[in-house]
């Protein structure tokens, strides 16, 4: 009786050595697999703020847009908020932390100095197999990781990346200066990024211009961020009106083709300056900051955590995504989205409801 040899053919579009896409195969596509959220449950209202500064709280909210944001309380780390809300993506896009190869934490707001927060919410998770750095961009921080997860992807070095976006800014807010007191709220989100899923990470275009690095900055001696308001608000939306613009031509889009706008949550006159200089239908600018607060790197998939409870982020949806940071960072990016409406998974609004 002769022996049976199975011969397995090899995938013409995979290198049999480097195990990445052969020259000449089609390039793969990145997607968004998974998504989910937290925020902590404590409240800081906008009018406790005022009252500390002895203003009166509609003059903070016409400058913010804000009303309330999350603040964590004493024991609540950074890389606790992370883990949650990476925990909840890997649940939505059923994906095992054993299958990750790698997670991206963007943070300006690490419990330590060292180690990255990235490490620890892979322990926590039993990443056991990933690599696990942060990204510090600020409030493009998200963005930045997310681009460095796609071409990952794109290039198959990796199957499965971890995204996180989270910060604690409360911590590091003087709630005696006014040039920032109203404006930072804390929270975690994140994404599952994997191949040639439904919907697609189109072209993300990303900036810095470091001569401006004073306008907002945290000195390592006290964390403590302070600001040039109207620098940072002019530049926004400067940045933000443009790279919007850019991106969308990149992705071969007309702006009235776009179903959804996700601009960095930073301050509600910027989200709406933006929309007005880029003529957008205020229906489809997201614009949650008044529930949140500022939560700078989480802010971006927050949001799209809220649109998608909310049944406003569709499968097939177009979706333009961009954020301006202390650095100066800055950037946008396209996605294509996929993933169908799983609030029960998610918790965003539940998140919301709670506290």
């Amino acid at each position: 009786m002769s022996d049976v040899v199975e011969v397995t053919q090899p995938d013409p579009a995979v290198d049999a050595d480097t195990q990445r896409p052969a020259r000449g195969a089609s390039p793969r596509t990145a997607s968004i697999f998974g998504l989910g959220t937290f925020l902590p449950s404590g409240v800081l209202t906008t009018r406790e703020v005022a009252q500390r500064l002895g203003v009166d709280e509609e003059w903070i909210v016409r400058r913010t847009g804000i009303r309330a944001r999350r603040r964590v309380g004493p024991s609540e780390r950074t890389s606790d908020l992370a883990t949650i809300a990476a925990r909840r993506a890997l649940e939505d896009a059923a994906v095992d932390a054993a299958d990750i190869d790698l997670v991206l934490v963007a943070t300006m707001s690490q419990d330590e100095v060292t180690p990255n927060t990235a490490p620890l919410v892979a322990h926590a998770l039993g990443a056991e197999r990933a690599g696990a750095f942060d990204v510090g961009a600020a409030c493009t921080g998200w963005l930045a990781a997310l681009a460095q997860a796609a071409a990952l992807i794109e290039s198959g070095r990796a199957e499965r990346v971890l995204v996180v976006g989270v910060d604690t800014l409360t911590r590091m807010t003087d709630y005696d200066d006014p040039m920032v007191a109203g404006l930072f709220g804390d929270g975690a989100a994140a994404v599952v990024v994997g191949p040639d899923g439904d919907g697609a990470i189109g072209p993300i275009r990303l900036a810095a211009d470091g001569s401006l690095r004073d306008v907002i900055k945290a000195s390592s001696d006290d964390r403590i961020v302070r600001m040039d308001g109207s620098s940072t608000f002019k530049f926004a939306v400067s940045r933000l009106s443009e790279w919007i613009a850019r991106v969308a031509a990149a992705a071969g889009w007309q702006l009235d083709e776009v179903d959804l706008f996700v601009p960095h949550q930073a301050n509600g006159r910027i989200i709406r300056a933006v929309g007005q200089r880029l003529e957008l239908d205020p229906a489809k600018v997201a614009d949650y900051v008044g529930e949140i607060g500022n939560t700078s790197a989480a802010s971006i998939p927050i949001a799209l955590s809220l649109l998608r409870a909310d049944g406003r982020l569709r499968p097939g949806h177009k979706v333009i995504v961009a954020a301006v940071g202390a650095g100066f960072t800055w950037g946008a990016g396209a996605l294509t989205w996929s993933r169908p409406e799983r609030r029960s998974v998610v918790g965003a609004r539940a998140s919301l409801a709670c506290g």
